[in-house]
């Protein structure tokens, strides 16, 4: 089977990555899940959600402040740069559930955030939309409305933006390959992208370093880290 993934990998026109918090960690980001999913002994799953929001808008800005803290400091890794480095030999699009934009910082022309961005900030009720990298220091942070501004991110209970998903679906129904990298494929709906793929006959590939739900559908699974495993992709195309 490894030589009939690395032959659909020579022959790909199109390659979709699926990545997740297990790349992002590998530049000392800290995940939801596991021991890094606790901060300041709250459940870090549940002050992401509107509701948390505007119970206590000041608690949950201070973690956002901390997490933008966090992304602003940490550098793109090998994994995501081998990513930019395949769009030298094949089209590569990126499907992201991170909110860090470290994709894009890599270099990668082409990426999708699924779940929005730290680094842009909204309005909860006019329109007002930017990105900013500053930290707040009067917090909750206040848009020229008198509203309270927030990170324009989906929070648990929040429908994916639907123009940004379409795209998505589109993108894994037609590649050759989608390779899931990083992620435990247990959020909804962006776990369904490697079925879309599958139903048009692309080969799927899994990076992680632990079984995930989806393991057995997988073509191929890599226990490895992606800033190990994805060099090791690109060294296929050279």
């Amino acid at each position: 089977m490894f030589e009939i993934v690395i032959k659909k990998l020579e022959d790909a026109k199109k390659i979709v990555f699926v990545t997740g918090a297990g790349i992002s960690q590998e530049s000392g980001i800290p995940t939801f899940r596991g021991k890094d999913g606790l901060w300041r002994n709250y459940n870090a799953m549940k002050l992401a959600t509107i509701d948390s929001f505007y119970d206590n808008p000041k608690l949950v800005w201070e973690w956002y402040n901390e997490r933008r803290r966090n992304v602003f400091s940490a550098e793109p890794n090998l994994g995501h740069k081998a990513i930019v480095e395949l769009e030298k030999f094949v089209k590569v699009v990126v499907l992201t559930q991170n909110i860090d934009g470290l994709h894009q910082r890599a270099g990668s022309t082409e990426v999708l955030e699924l779940h929005g961005s730290i680094v842009k900030i909204k309005c909860a009720i006019c329109n007002f939309k930017s990105e900013i990298v500053t930290e707040f220091i009067d917090i909750p942070p206040l848009c020229k409305c008198g509203n309270i501004l927030r990170p324009d991110v989906v929070w648990f209970g929040e429908s994916l933006p639907q123009d940004i998903w379409q795209q998505a679906i589109i993108h894994a129904r037609n590649c050759d390959v989608m390779i899931v990298v990083g992620t435990s494929l247990v959020v909804s709906p962006a776990n369904t992208l490697p079925v879309y793929a599958k139903q048009n006959g692309a080969i799927l590939i899994e990076i992680n370093p632990e079984k995930t739900i989806m393991s057995s559908e997988m073509d191929l699974s890599i226990r490895k880290t992606s800033v190990i495993a994805l060099p090791e992709f690109v060294s296929v195309f050279k």
